[in-house]
C-alpha cells in the first residue's frame, strides 16, 4: 500500500532480504483482503489504454514515452508480485520466495527505467498511463490458478513477444542506454513467466486438471484477445515454461482472433 515509488522499491528489497534471512514467518490463518487500489502516487494520471500517448522512437521524447510506459508496467508488476505472495495461502515455501524474488527484480526494472528517464530530463508521472494490469489482478484474486495463468503467462508473456522488436527499432537510432536496460528486463522476465508457469502447473496438478486444456479454456473465457497477438517469441516462451503444444494452441487462437 506504499504510495511513494522509491519507498515501495526500498520496502520491497527489505521484504525480500528479511524473508531470506528468516526474519519473516508465514501465517496461513489471517484473513485475505481484496485490494481494489494498491498504493500508487498521484501521477501518472490513469486513462483508457486507447488514449495513452504514443510517439515515434526517432525522438528523445518518443523514447521517453516508451520508457515511461515500461516504468509504469514495472511499477504495477511490483504490486502484482507482492500480491501473489500475500493473497494465496497454503502454498509451498518456494512459492513465496519465488514471488518475492519477482517483486525485487520488478523493483530493479522500475529503477532502471526511472534512471533512463532522469538521464533524459523526465520522470515517472510525466505522462498518463492505464490500469490494465491491476484490473486483471482483481479479476483473478480468488484463484491462484487463474492468477498464474492470466498474469504471468498472458500479460507478462506479451512483453516477451514485443521486446525484441522494440530493441531492433532502437538499434536503428543507436539508443544503447535504453537497449541495455531492455535486454536486462527481457532476460529476467523470461524467469518471471517461468515462475508463473511453474505454479500454474502446480495448481493444475493439485486440482487434477490438464494444464494445456485448462489454459486454453481460460484464454477463451476471459477477455484477453488484445494480449494474444502474434508473432510470438517462441524461443522465450519455451524457456518460460510453455510447451510446444501450447504454442500451437496460441497460434491457432491468434489466427481465429484475426480472421
Amino acid at each position: 500500500m506504499t504510495a511513494d515509488p522509491l519507498e515501495k522499491v526500498r520496502k520491497t528489497n527489505q521484504c525480500f532480504s528479511d524473508f531470506c534471512d528468516g526474519a519473516l514467518t508465514l501465517s496461513h490463518d489471517l484473513a485475505v483482503h481484496s485490494i481494489p487500489v494498491p498504493g500508487r502516487p498521484d501521477k501518472p494520471l490513469l486513462i483508457d489504454p486507447r488514449d495513452v500517448p504514443r510517439r515515434s522512437i526517432n525522438t528523445t521524447e518518443g523514447r521517453a514515452i516508451l520508457a515511461h510506459a515500461i516504468a509504469h508496467i514495472e511499477f504495477n508488476a511490483i504490486n502484482l508480485a507482492l500480491d501473489a505472495a500475500y493473497r494465496f495461502r497454503n502454498m509451498p515455501q518456494d512459492y513465496y520466495k519465488d514471488w518475492l524474488t519477482v517483486a525485487k527484480e520488478e523493483a530493479y526494472h522500475y529503477a532502471l527505467m526511472c534512471d533512463y528517464l532522469a538521464l533524459n530530463g523526465y520522470q515517472y508521472g510525466d505522462y498518463s498511463a492505464h490500469n490494465g494490469l491491476w484490473e486483471m489482478a482483481l479479476k483473478t484474486d480468488k484463484s491462484c490458478l487463474k492468477r498464474m495463468a492470466l498474469v504471468p503467462r498472458v500479460l507478462e508473456a506479451r512483453g516477451l513477444d514485443v521486446t525484441p522488436g522494440m530493441i531492433k527499432k532502437l538499434r536503428k537510432v543507436n539508443d544503447e542506454e535504453l537497449i541495455n536496460r531492455l535486454e536486462i528486463i527481457y532476460q529476467e522476465e523470461i524467469g518471471h513467466v517461468a515462475i508463473g508457469s511453474r505454479w500454474f502447473y502446480y495448481a493444475c496438478d493439485q486440482q487434477q486438471l490438464d494444464p494445456r486444456t485448462t489454459f486454453l479454456e481460460l484464454l477463451n473465457q476471459e477477455n484477453v484477445k488484445n494480449a494474444i497477438s502474434g508473432p510470438f517469441d517462441e524461443w522465450a516462451r519455451l524457456q518460460a515454461g510453455f510447451s510446444k503444444e501450447e504454442m500451437s494452441d496460441l497460434r491457432l487462437l491468434d489466427a481465429g482472433y484475426n480472421t
